[in-house]
């Protein structure tokens, strides 16, 4: 077998993607070229061809890619905000719209000079690592139960501590635990949170459905099982003026803003879209204790 330019290479798998039903084939073919190859997807044009083990290789990508198994899974890395992330089989693979949630947090981070940020539910370490890369004073908390991805977030925090940034200390602990984080009750500056929201009813795309860990994606019936505790946790962990940014399925936008208004512990209370406009997270903050005996609170959608 002759050796394959990349730019034929790159034709023919989006071809295949293509007829496999997959979105984005062309980006995804090269993703896998370049993958193969060793390369960055910028370079993919100045690249030598693939030689026959490596075209040999590709295959076995694609088909695997036509089987749904997730393109992170096949390359072993996810890109997040400006982290080249370590991902696979055990661990919650970060999506696009999660990095307008983190992108709030370091605008918020940035506004303390000294902050304490808590990501709870850290999976692979995405949100807390997007903050401590940069907001390099943050002093970041990433809070995981799972060991399968607590192995993933381990590696991309010594990754990232290799490239120059400031170490995110890791807890191994149940977020919906009532003695969370117990040290830092009443400390924290920002809080964030990812959590398993999907109702069980609902059926999810194959990529994630056997890829994804189910703890990681579902949220009991009806989505809250876990958000409930986290509520409750960054009432009692945040200081007064703290704040909250917690992720939701999109048919939360009013449901998760009103647990939030319920408790009577915050203020602010917004709900923000995702990148193709449905409601995706929602931020809020700490009130005094004396704001919170005088009455309820308000919410309002945003912009993200």
């Amino acid at each position: 077998m002759e050796p394959q330019r990349p730019s034929v290479a790159v034709a023919r798998v989006a071809r295949e993607l293509a007829r496999a039903g997959v979105a984005s084939a062309r980006v995804e073919a090269e993703l896998l070229v370049a993958h193969v190859l060793g390369v960055p997807r910028g370079r993919l044009a100045l690249a030598d061809p693939l030689a026959a083990e490596q075209t040999a290789h590709l295959a076995d990508l694609v088909r695997r890619r036509a089987t749904r198994e997730p393109l992170q899974h096949l390359t072993g890395r996810a890109a997040f905000r400006y982290l080249d992330l370590r991902v696979g089989p055990g661990v919650f693979v970060p999506r696009p719209e999660t990095e307008l949630l983190a992108g709030w947090g370091v605008e918020q981070a940035r506004r303390t000079e000294n902050p304490l940020v808590v990501d709870l539910c850290s999976g692979s370490g995405a949100i807390a690592l997007a903050v401590a890369g940069e907001v390099p004073q943050a002093r970041v908390v990433a809070v995981e139960r799972s060991p399968a991805a607590l192995d993933w977030l381990r590696r991309n925090v010594a990754d990232r501590v290799a490239a120059g940034d400031r170490p995110v200390e890791v807890v191994v602990a149940d977020v919906t635990d009532p003695q969370l984080l117990a040290g830092l009750t009443g400390r924290v500056d920002v809080l964030l949170c990812n959590p398993p929201y999907v109702p069980r009813r609902v059926v999810v795309p194959e990529e994630v459905a056997g890829h994804d860990p189910d703890e990681a994606v579902f949220g009991g019936a009806d989505g809250l099982s876990v958000i409930r505790p986290v509520v409750a946790a960054a009432a009692r962990l945040l200081r007064t003026g703290g704040t909250l940014g917690l992720e939701h399925d999109d048919t939360h936008g009013t449901t998760v803003p009103e647990l939030l208004a319920a408790d009577g512990r915050f203020a602010a209370v917004v709900d923000h879209p995702d990148l193709t406009g449905r409601p995706r997270f929602v931020t809020a903050s700490r009130r005094s204790d004396a704001c919170h005996a005088a009455g309820g609170t308000a919410w309002q959608t945003g912009s993200s």
